[in-house]
């Protein structure tokens, strides 16, 4: 190699961020001199990376947030992407964000920068046609669920399977004594975690349903506690805000900063919106109930364009239904009640489900930053080296 390579790196997310920064790390221990320029957070910031702007100017969700951000959005990239044509990185790596990254890494591909993404669009879901899009942008995928890799390889797209690092990071066989110790908690008592979202928006729909979905199994099994994780100050105020309303303030609910993965270890069955939350309790080993729902005019539109049986990723990454999911209008206190009773009073079937997400956390383990390393250093140059496709 002529000399240390520079590598473009942008996540757009705090997910983005912590993969990121494991896979800086990784290919620095191979490369010490390289430098690494681009967008992240303090994950990536803290391993190695000069970051042009803050991270959290692309963190947009939702329509109308997205547009009210449109103007600055565009004049980031155009700007990063100008910076990076003049640099001529050795690799251009975008992290998730799709509608962001995919763009930039089109018109790099165009000047003859190497371009790979990581974190795969859903394109197994719904908009299969973006994979025409992935395929003029990118040299190389790297996918985080194995049943990826083939659709790519199909569409004559490199990709590497190379595994969650949650799973990675999440340890086999939590301790869920030392965790109810951790909170306090009785040990012999029931205990369900109470997964909203992360998102303002999220709350603002399940909350409702939860919190009404939590009276009803306290009078089912009234010793139940409840453990609510909420990711930030804003989502915490809105929760309680919701319970007021609800005049649900006298339930056995203990909210928490946080420390998601500390309810899930601690608690018996989980009640989860649908999202990354419900793989983290796969992995964590934890029963679920998964619960998804829209505006209705979204839900309409999205189930004539999605395409897989299952909403919830521990579901869809089975193949089968694990475990109870409901969806939309079936998505009652009523009905998630039952369910997460039937889960608590069932320990057969609990072992059952938590024999098959440990299969799933065997799977999913394949040590990603490393893997993710590996599969970019024969586009860095490395003498000897083979991609892996």
């Amino acid at each position: 190699m002529a000399g240390a390579p520079c590598i473009a790196l942008v996540a757009g997310e705090a997910s983005g961020d912590l993969i990121g920064g494991g896979v800086i790390t990784a290919l620095r221990r191979r490369l010490p001199d390289v430098s690494f320029v681009g967008i992240g957070g303090p994950h990536m910031v803290a391993a190695g990376l000069q970051s042009w702007f803050p991270q959290e100017k692309l963190a947009v969700h939702g329509l109308v947030e997205v547009l009210a951000h449109l103007r600055e959005l565009f004049a980031i990239r155009g700007e990063l992407v100008r910076r990076l044509v003049d640099l001529r990185p050795a690799l251009f790596l975008g992290i998730d964000s799709p509608d962001f990254n995919l763009g930039i890494e089109r018109k790099l591909k165009r000047t003859g920068v190497t371009t790979a993404h990581m974190v795969s669009p859903t394109v197994w879901a719904w908009r299969s046609g973006r994979i025409r899009t992935i395929r003029a942008a990118v040299d190389h995928m790297l996918v985080l669920f194995p049943f990826e890799e083939p659709i790519y390889h199909a569409a004559g797209i490199p990709a590497t399977y190379i595994g969650h690092p949650l799973a990675d990071e999440i340890p086999e066989g939590v301790d869920q004594a030392a965790a109810r110790e951790d909170l306090r908690l009785p040990q012999s008592a029931p205990v369900i975690a109470v997964l909203p979202g992360s998102r303002r928006s999220e709350i603002e729909r399940m909350a409702p349903p939860f919190i009404r979905t939590v009276r009803q199994v306290i009078e089912r099994v009234p010793e139940t506690r409840f453990l609510v994780p909420l990711i930030t100050r804003e989502t915490r105020d809105l929760f309680e805000g919701i319970l007021y309303r609800e005049q649900a303030r006298d339930l056995p609910m203990s909210l928490l900063f946080g420390h998601a993965q500390e309810a899930l270890a601690a608690c018996d069955v989980a009640l989860a919106t649908s999202g990354t939350v419900t793989l983290e309790a796969a992995l964590v080993g934890r029963p679920m109930v998964i619960a998804y729902c829209v505006a209705p005019l979204t839900y309409a539109i999205g189930r004539r364009l999605i395409r897989v049986e299952h909403m919830g990723l521990p579901n869809i990454l089975a193949g089968e239904s694990v475990v109870p999911e409901f969806v939309q209008a079936a998505a009652t206190p009523d009905n998630l009640a039952q369910a997460l009773v039937n889960l608590l009073l069932d320990e057969q079937v609990r072992a059952t489900v938590r024999d098959r997400f440990a299969e799933l956390h065997g799977i999913l383990r394949r040590d990603a930053a490393e893997t993710a390393a590996r599969a970019l250093m024969p586009y860095l140059g490395v003498e000897g080296a083979r991609a892996t496709t």
